[in-house]
């Protein structure tokens, strides 16, 4: 009997508690790319429709195929150098200026709270980050009365100013709550040493703190950026000249040649050289990106 239970198995066979795991393990992994493909190509084509509609004629915009039949930058050349071009070229500044602005502002702000948060022990710490997260969630449109004639009030209707401080209720929020993560995942050991060594606790945070945590600050910015870049709500409502109106919101402003053709190609050419700016941050820092996520991640 102990002769036939410890006899190997035939050659060419697998044990038998490991066949049906490697065919499991096999059939998940295929499973896993299936949806991996499925799911890139939902994502991506639209933004690659998008692109073969920049390089389309007038006259191809109207013919139901996805790719031009002649490949042409005339819409280009109508944002740059063509009659959309003050309209543009004025709108991607504001939105550089404003976004990077807000970017700044909010990061410093979510830094110094989230180490407070993290840090210290103080009353109302947990309604300050219920706070942050209610205001994450509160609908956007909801915001826009209110503002618009609080705005028309103080005199910051179409300003820079008018579309920073609404950007930080937009990035701040999310901005606290995963610098607040990450900083937990930092030793007070650490903090403690450099006070016993004779740093201030200024001066704890700022030479030994605030290096470590640079990949959850990098991630922050890149977030709240993305955020600002993206909106679209503030930008059309609290502006009513190019002074301060941003490129989503410039978009729905871009005409035709006449009035019998459509800006569909100028607006798809003004969307991908917006969205180059995001791919560019995401290709040269996804390792910071990636860091910055892990390194913050609840770890069990």
């Amino acid at each position: 009997m102990s002769t036939a239970a410890s006899a190997p198995a035939p050659e060419g066979r697998a044990p038998e508690g490991r066949a049906p795991h490697r065919r499991g393990t096999g059939k998940a992994t295929a499973l896993w790319w299936i949806l991996t493909v499925v799911i890139g190509v939902w994502c991506l084509f639209p933004l690659f429709s998008i692109f073969a509609t920049s390089f389309k004629t007038p006259a191809d915009l109207a013919n139901g195929k996805l790719l031009p039949t002649q490949w042409s930058t005339v819409n280009y050349e109508e944002i740059f150098v063509g009659g959309s071009r003050e309209l543009f070229l004025t709108a991607l500044r504001n939105s550089i200026g404003i976004t990077v602005i807000a970017t700044i502002i909010a990061v410093i702000l979510a830094t110094l709270c989230a180490y407070a948060i993290a840090r210290l022990d103080f009353p109302g710490k947990r309604l300050v980050l219920t706070v942050s997260l209610m205001v994450s969630m509160f609908p956007v449109i909801s915001l826009v009365t209110p503002l618009f004639n609080m705005w028309r009030t103080l005199g910051l209707y179409d300003t820079w100013v008018g579309l920073i401080i609404p950007y930080l209720s937009l990035t701040l929020p999310i901005s606290i709550w995963t610098l607040a993560a990450f900083f937990r995942q930092i030793p007070w050991e650490l903090d403690q040493a450099a006070q016993v060594d004779g740093a201030t606790p200024l001066e704890a945070f700022r030479k030994v703190i605030v290096p470590l945590a640079a990949p959850g600050v990098f991630t922050t910015a890149i977030i709240a950026f993305f955020i600002a870049w993206n909106d679209f709500v503030f930008g059309i409502s609290l502006t009513s000249t190019e002074t301060a109106r941003t490129v989503p919101a410039a978009l729905a402003f871009f005409t035709g040649a006449s009035q019998f053709e459509s800006p569909t190609g100028a607006i798809s050419a003004a969307a991908i050289i917006v969205t180059i700016p995001i791919v560019i941050l995401v290709l040269a820092f996804q390792r910071q990106i990636v860091a910055g996520l892990t390194n913050g991640a609840v770890k069990g």
